[in-house]
């Protein structure tokens, strides 16, 4: 890989955390399941009081926040109702809040590039936007086919379809919300070609979709963290850098700054949590079909995290650190089945692979024909315009 390409990807990267209130939950609570500080929370709730006050926050209400590389808050967006929304952003050294409640407008945009030296870097080319949302969305649709810090390659080509969202103001003008929902994309590389649609399945509710009506969603994400490199790869003999002896090695190790948040690759159980010899700071999660996931050297656990404890794929379980044997800030990431290792890399969790409903198909299959039509069998051509 291109050193120019390696450092590019192994830059530290904003963090972007989504979610939603559940039932009795509150914005603190929900928050540290990400593994979100509770000071950050206090400090959401303290700048936004004038604009609402979050008692009255109830379930099914989501959030979207986007922390720098050193963990602290830049902005967050709260939305109460479909055209009820609530945004805190730093300026400088003071914070603004504000309330939108108007209709918003959305205008259908498609960009294309080829990457040069990162796919973060070929989207903000293409769309002038000075946050990652667009290039994160993108690669969170294919987090579950292809680890974005391993198998971006230069020459890599990408085509999306999105909506820009605008909201109405005053004396006829608008404010620009950005990129908002990904409705097509496309991805051509090393990793091989795949393509996704979003459909809703209900009315408000949908996902995203290959060709075939297959979801993109598995059990098993490619890679246990973001904006990683990989220092170490699954092997049956590797030369320890501390111990100076050759062993097996099998597991990943990624290389992150210190800090990043670490969530486990699926559904599962926390099976063990604590401190195991040259594996320093561990969490150990149990999923179905008898894998187990190892995650190690850890500078800190997520708060509350337990032995015994459900945890969900994507949610944080700990952070990147240095701690047992090791020579810098990384995760040492295993998978073992049925208590033998195998290549994280080639796991496939043996799992019902949800697909459209049959009494659906012929929507999805006209939605499904518009939006790569829209997309178009050119020749990519770097290029963002209105559709």
């Amino acid at each position: 890989m291109p050193p120019a390409l390696l450092a590019a990807l192994s830059a530290p990267r904003d963090i972007v955390v989504e979610g939603k209130l559940e039932k009795g939950e509150t914005l603190g609570k929900s928050l540290a399941k990400h593994g979100v500080a509770a000071a950050t929370a206090t400090l959401i709730q303290r700048q936004m009081k004038p604009k609402f006050d979050f008692r009255r926050a109830r379930a099914g209400q989501t959030y979207r926040l986007t922390l720098n590389p050193r963990g602290g808050l830049t902005s967050f967006q709260f939305s109460a109702s479909k055209s009820e929304h609530y945004w805190l952003e730093r300026i400088g050294k003071s914070w603004r809040a504000w309330r939108e409640e108007a209709d918003v407008r959305r205008e259908q945009r498609k960009v294309t590039g080829v990457v040069q030296t990162s796919l973060t870097d070929a989207i903000e080319d293409r769309v002038g936007e000075a946050n990652q949302r667009l290039a994160q969305d993108f690669a969170g649709i294919f987090a579950w086919d292809l680890d974005f810090s391993r198998g971006v390659q230069a020459g890599d080509q990408f085509r999306i379809l999105y909506e820009r969202t605008f909201a109405a103001q005053s004396k006829g003008r608008e404010r620009n919300l950005g990129p908002g929902r990904i409705l097509a994309a496309q991805y051509h590389g090393g990793g091989g070609e795949m393509a996704a649609i979003y459909f809703e399945t209900e009315p408000g509710h949908g996902g995203y979709y290959r060709p075939d009506g297959t979801s993109v969603q598995g059990r098993f994400l490619a890679a246990p963290l973001n904006f990683s490199r990989i220092t170490s790869s699954f092997s049956p003999a590797r030369f320890h850098p501390i111990l100076r002896r050759t062993r097996p090695h099998p597991g990943i190790d990624y290389a992150a700054p210190l800090g990043t948040p670490v969530w486990s690759v699926a559904n599962g159980v926390v099976s063990y949590a604590g401190w195991m010899r040259g594996y320093g700071r561990i969490v150990k999660v149990k999923h179905a079909s008898g894998y187990e996931s190892y995650y190690a050297h850890l500078s800190r656990f997520a708060n509350g995290l337990k032995v015994g404890q459900p945890v969900r794929q994507k949610q944080v379980i700990g952070f990147v650190g240095s701690s047992g044997l090791s020579t810098g800030p990384h995760v040492c990431f295993r998978v073992t089945k049925d208590g033998e290792y195998v290549d994280p890399l080639r796991v496939r969790m043996a799992a019902n692979i949800e697909r459209i409903p049959k009494s659906q198909w012929a929507a999805f299959k006209s939605v499904r024909d518009r939006r790569l039509a829209q997309l178009g069998p050119a020749p990519i051509v770097g290029t963002d315009e209105a559709m």
